[in-house]
This record gives C-alpha cells, sequence and structure tokens, in this order.
C-alpha cells in the first residue's frame, strides 16, 4: 500500500490557512483519482482506492500538526508496508515562494512540527516528502506561526493551486517509480 500523508489541522478555523496546503493537495489527489469522499476512522480521515496499480490511501490527521505522526503507529505495523518506499508526506514549506514544490527521500524536520511528530513515531528522517511551498513572512516583524496559521493572499492561493496537477504527476511518479525519478524529473523545473 502507498500511503499519502498530508498535514494540516483540522476546523473550520484553519481550513482556508497557508499550514492546510497538504489537505488542499488531498482533496485534489482524491477528485483527481475519483476516490470518492473521506471518511471518519479514528483520529484520521482517509480516502483508499487504486492508482497507477497501487492500492493508495490518502490521510488526513485529525490529531492537529504537532502529533500528525501517532496515526503513522498503526500502519507500522501492516505486513509488507515499508515506510522508506511506501509513505510520502505533504506539507506546507514558508521557505519555498506559493507556486514551488520540491521532492525530498529523506532530511530532518526543518522546525515543522508535523514532521518533528512523524520523525518521533518512525525513528527515522527515511522517508518522502514532497513540500509545498506557501512562502515566507512578508515583513520581518511577523511570526512564523501567525503567518502560517493566516490565510494566503488571493494571489498566493492561486499560485499554490495551479501546480496541484504538477504535484499529482510528481505522486503518481513516486508511486510506479519511486523517489529518485520524481526528483530527477520535478525538482529540476
Amino acid at each position: 500500500m502507498k500511503l499519502i500523508l498530508t498535514l494540516g489541522n483540522p476546523g473550520d478555523r484553519y481550513r482556508d490557512t497557508r499550514h492546510n496546503a497538504g489537505w488542499w493537495l488531498a482533496d485534489h489527489l482524491a477528485t483527481r483519482w475519483s476516490l470518492g469522499a473521506f471518511r471518519q476512522a479514528g483520529p484520521e480521515v482517509s480516502v483508499d482506492g487504486r492508482v497507477e496499480g497501487h492500492e493508495v490511501r490518502i490521510i488526513k490527521p485529525m490529531t492537529y500538526m504537532n502529533r500528525s505522526g501517532r496515526v503513522l503507529s498503526r500502519y507500522l505495523a501492516v505486513p509488507g508496508f515499508c515506510f522508506e518506499d511506501d509513505l510520502l508526506v505533504a506539507l506546507d514549506d514558508a521557505a519555498l515562494p506559493p507556486g514551488r514544490f520540491r521532492l525530498k527521500g529523506r532530511g530532518s524536520a526543518g522546525g515543522h512540527n508535523g514532521l518533528q511528530s512523524v520523525e518521533e513515531v518512525l525513528d527515522s528522517r527515511e522517508y518522502s516528502r514532497l513540500r509545498i511551498g506557501v512562502g515566507a513572512p512578508t515583513h520581518p516583524d511577523l511570526d512564523l506561526a501567525d503567518w502560517v496559521l493566516a490565510v494566503p493572499s488571493s494571489r498566493d492561493e492561486e499560485a499554490i493551486l495551479e501546480q496541484f496537477s504538477r504535484m499529482a504527476l510528481a505522486v503518481e511518479l513516486w508511486m510506479t517509480e519511486g523517489m529518485e525519478p520524481a526528483m530527477n524529473t520535478f525538482n529540476s523545473a
């Protein structure tokens, strides 16, 4: 099974914020792949289906960002599931401008609380990520936490959403050929 863990925060207050860009992508993928509606199952909402010859599950943790990794515990016991190959984490990244995304096969949390939670559960940094650019604070006095928990400008939101078709192609390549070919194809653009 390919598991796509998308990071965000539950509730109307956070729905349209930069920090929920991973959930925006989850909705796009579920629609693109005709997977149907997300369903609540314990601490997550998820949708399943078959894509590019693989069983796939897209997950939105309902645990808030800083505890997102907790939903992975049960998947670690699934026979045949190898998080190094079968897990992709999609998240917002303030270090990338809106309209850019970057694939990584491993790395540090870089101060992102959602990734820190994933690392704690996996006890590893060896998992794939799709970082969705949401831009950095536009004024030096703006706190990063306040920035990512705010709604982006319509221009920034449009720049992010315009890349979702390319991000979906990148995810599909990751599923079929792995992270290296996906990075080589999509990180150079």
